[in-house]
């Protein structure tokens, strides 16, 4: 039990350190000499969420920018949405591309997301999912921000969106994992002092990354340093390996800077239960590459952590026991405010908790076994 105590209390420092370094996007003007930003969308069988998306960004009130999007063999007709949208508004330069065959070797993301930035001409590269919306304003907000704190890369968590239960049974817990158990203050902190960096060695700074392939800001520069999408064109979760890719070069100067935008930002990740499960599942254990310990552990403290003590209280009186359920509730209700998600979602922790440690243990047996599918493709990640 007390151990319990000790994981929670130091979940609680690791979320309030976050908080900390963590800023939201704000607005600001646009810049005098605004750089060329080329936004960068990939999108396969997208019909149902493409028109929201590229429509939020076709009004953007930014003079220098060029939006790309790479339709990815779709036969849903996202393609043709595009090119009625793209014609709807010709003051701005767009541009459609198709998709050629997918090469041996690549993820199809991580192949879209290549063949556009080779396309692209902006000084920042900016590669957001086809399943966002953006507010007016958001490309000054993204620039100011990069600008200000000198990150090669901002990642940036949108508002999430959840329309069913069973998506808030199971998305918002991600934004629990990702803020209570990822140090993104150590990231900061190194970043302050890259010498230190320099001194613990890329293969120590590198386990402490990790982006949101929902909302990737490269800096071009960065972007072509660290070999862009061809650096990690196996990897399933290629958003988390790319920051892995900046923070293993902080020593160099590179910075990872991770925000929220749940002002400018949305996403609706999935449509449903099953939608979710199958996501997540293509996901989690490939976010851990071949550190299959570490993944266990993951697995071990979802339940000890975070399900446990949330309902432990109901049978066990003691002190310490209702104070460990408070510690969870705190926390759960902490992350939900702070990134504005459904506060049903929080209500539902216990289950939420339990059906994503399901999801955890499906993704381990796909990932050993069959292989993991996502829109008709087959991977298998490389997780030794």
């Amino acid at each position: 039990m007390l151990l319990i105590t000790i994981f929670l209390l130091g979940g609680m420092a690791t979320l309030l350190a976050n908080f900390a370094v963590w800023r939201s996007l704000a607005p600001a003007p646009v810049p005098v000499d605004a750089p060329m930003i080329s936004v960068l969308i990939p999108a396969r069988n997208e019909a149902r969420n493409i028109e929201d998306c590229v429509g939020s960004l076709l009004r953007q009130a930014y003079p220098n920018y060029e939006l790309i999007v790479m339709d990815d063999q779709s036969d849903d007709g996202t393609g043709e949405i595009v090119e009625r949208l793209f014609a709807e508004h010709p003051g701005v330069k767009t541009r459609l591309l198709r998709g050629s065959t997918l090469p041996e070797g690549w993820t199809g993301k991580g192949w879209a997301c290549h063949q556009l930035a080779a396309a692209s001409s902006g000084e920042f590269l900016f590669f957001t999912d086809a399943d966002t919306t953006h507010a007016p304003g958001l490309l000054a907000a993204a620039v100011a921000h990069a600008q200000e704190t000198r990150a090669s890369l901002l990642s940036a968590w949108p508002r999430l969106l959840t329309g069913t239960i069973g998506e808030m049974l199971v998305v918002p817990a991600i934004a629990l994992v990702g803020l209570t158990m990822v140090h993104h203050w150590l990231v900061a902190l190194l970043q302050r002092w890259p010498a230190l960096a320099k001194r613990l060695g890329s293969r120590v700074t590198r386990v402490l990354g990790g982006a949101n392939g929902q909302f990737m800001f490269f800096t071009r520069a960065a972007y072509d340093a660290i070999g862009g999408h061809a650096s990690v064109k196996s990897h399933v979760v290629e958003d988390v390996a790319l920051g892995r890719e900046i923070t293993a070069r902080i020593g160099e100067g590179m910075r990872l800077i991770n925000c929220d935008s749940v002002r400018f930002s949305t996403v609706r990740m999935y449509r449903s239960f099953g939608e979710s499960w199958d996501g997540f599942s293509k996901n989690l254990r490939a976010a851990f590459d071949r550190q299959r310990v570490l993944f266990w552990m993951f697995v071990v403290s979802l339940f000890f952590g975070w399900l446990l003590p949330s309902v432990m209280w109901t049978w066990d009186a003691g002190k310490l026991a209702l104070c460990n359920a408070l510690l969870v509730w705190a926390l759960r209700w902490l992350v939900t405010l702070r990134l504005r998600m459904s506060l049903l979602s929080a209500l539902l922790h216990p289950a939420s908790i339990a059906v994503f440690i399901g999801i955890a243990l499906n993704s381990w047996r796909l990932s050993h076994g069959k292989g993991v599918t996502w829109k008709g493709r087959t991977y298998r990640p490389d997780i030794g």
